[in-house]
């Protein structure tokens, strides 16, 4: 790894590129007026105030907005990457010069690196932990359970300097956590079910004014940015597959089609693929699309969507690209153990000869939209963001009278943003005649 600004309370690239990240986080800002108003608020009351903040998230420009609301509510934060490719290294070292905010994120960064980032966060000492993806709170519940040797070796090396009283106080000293993504809340629901949560989890992912807006546009569209920055392809006329028709793939769907592209759509859930095939595209099985597929892009959160058998049917240059948390949809150990490559090609395009043909692999599985592009929009993720930061506020008033579960954020906040939204847009709404609320109210008025 190249040399890096390193300090007892950070770990970024090149302290130097500190102003390129300002402006930039300035200019997403702009894009940010909900979390503006929170800011504002957050910096009147100081909810957040005496908190020591955790997060591990993708340290993008918007990211830092949210990073410094938090702080403006009172926090100590810490930040770390949630994926090794997505940091933005002017944002990093902007956050670290300018706002004084832990941060340990370097794009690029190895496995080993990526956990020593979040060792560090860990040993901020959180009351309060901020996932995407929940690497976060899976390492605290390792911890907790005493599954030391399932800890990556950065952080079980930590964790094995303390004494027992330390590790216990680490995980109850936590008094809730956010989760930002679907493949986050689908592990921290698995703990629930398994009974070993060992605290409260608010599910920002659920919110409507977030997977509604993020996941569906926000997705749709940087995904396909990051798709054509690393390939510079021509998608009209080409056949797309899109694996998972969640929110996730609806955006993506949606936004390759009006680039003109010929869209499949594979599905394990009936209503889901209902859904795909009502809104026009055709579903079949990913056995049938790997025929005929020129670019596959899997949205799912779950593994191997993509397996050696399809990649063995897939014809000549076709391009492999992921969407989902983590880079496990494609079975890129599978591809490594009957493939010769990789052969880079291009930035983030990866050459791979398989039965005498090729097949090109993007930001070796990872995210695509944050390995080659910049993430969502600031103005969906104004939306995101302002549920994480309602969220840690409703975990400092709630969190000890909240059972240790996976909870949405309350229903009047998720309003209240989308509100703020509309306001910020210029947008006005109806509200109801005292005659239609008595009208919902009752149930003995009838034909």
């Amino acid at each position: 790894m190249s040399a890096t600004a390193r300090g007892a309370a950070y770990d970024v690239r090149d302290l130097g590129r500190a102003d390129e990240g300002r402006r930039r986080t300035e200019w997403a800002e702009r894009s940010m007026p909900v979390l503006r108003i929170l800011r504002e608020r957050f910096s009147r009351e100081r909810p957040l105030a005496g908190r020591r903040l955790s997060a591990c998230l993708h340290v993008t420009t918007e990211t830092a907005n949210l990073a410094v609301t938090l702080k403006a509510g009172g926090a100590d934060v810490a930040l770390c990457a949630s994926n090794p490719l997505s940091t933005q290294d002017d944002v990093a070292a902007h956050l670290v010069r300018d706002h004084g905010i832990k941060v340990f994120a370097i794009k690029g960064e190895d496995h080993a690196t990526y956990y020593e980032h979040i060792r560090a966060a860990l040993a901020h000492r959180p009351d309060i932990t901020m996932d995407d993806g929940a690497d976060l709170v899976g390492a605290l519940h390792m911890i907790a359970l005493n599954r030391l040797d399932d800890l990556e070796p950065p952080v079980r090396r930590w964790v094995e300097t303390l004494a027992a009283v330390d590790r216990k106080s680490l995980v109850s000293g936590v008094l809730g956590s956010t989760e930002e993504t679907t493949t986050g809340v689908i592990r921290l629901r698995a703990m629930a079910k398994d009974g070993v949560l060992q605290f409260p989890v608010i599910a920002v992912n659920d919110s409507d004014t977030k997977h509604l807006f993020d996941n569906r546009y926000g997705t749709g569209q940087s995904t396909l940015d990051g798709i054509m920055r690393a390939t510079n392809l021509l998608l009209a006329g080409s056949t797309v597959v899109v694996a998972g028709y969640g929110w996730c793939g609806r955006g993506f769907a949606l936004r390759v089609r009006g680039a003109g592209a010929n869209v499949l759509v594979t599905e394990i859930d009936p209503l889901k693929a209902l859904e795909a095939q009502m809104d026009g595209y055709r579903v079949v099985p990913m056995a049938e699309a790997a025929r005929v597929g020129d670019l596959f892009v899997t949205l799912t959160g779950n593994v191997n969507v993509i397996r050696l058998e399809h990649m063995r049917a897939m014809k000549e240059g076709a391009v492999l690209a992921n969407s989902g948390h983590f880079n496990v949809e494609i079975d890129l150990a599978g591809l490594k153990g009957a493939a010769t490559g990789p052969t880079a090609v291009r930035e983030f395009v990866d050459e791979w000869r398989l039965d005498g043909k090729r097949l090109f692999v993007l930001a070796d599985g990872r995210l695509i939209n944050l390995a080659a592009a910049e993430g969502h929009p600031a103005s969906v993720m104004d939306m995101s963001f302002a549920n994480q930061a309602l969220a840690a506020e409703f975990v400092v008033q709630r969190g000890a009278m909240l059972a240790k579960d996976v909870h949405r954020i309350p229903a009047e906040l998720d309003r209240e943003i989308a509100r703020l939204k509309l306001q910020a847009m210029g947008v006005t709404i109806d509200t109801l005649t005292p005659e239609q609320q008595k009208y919902l109210a009752s149930w003995d008025l009838g034909t």
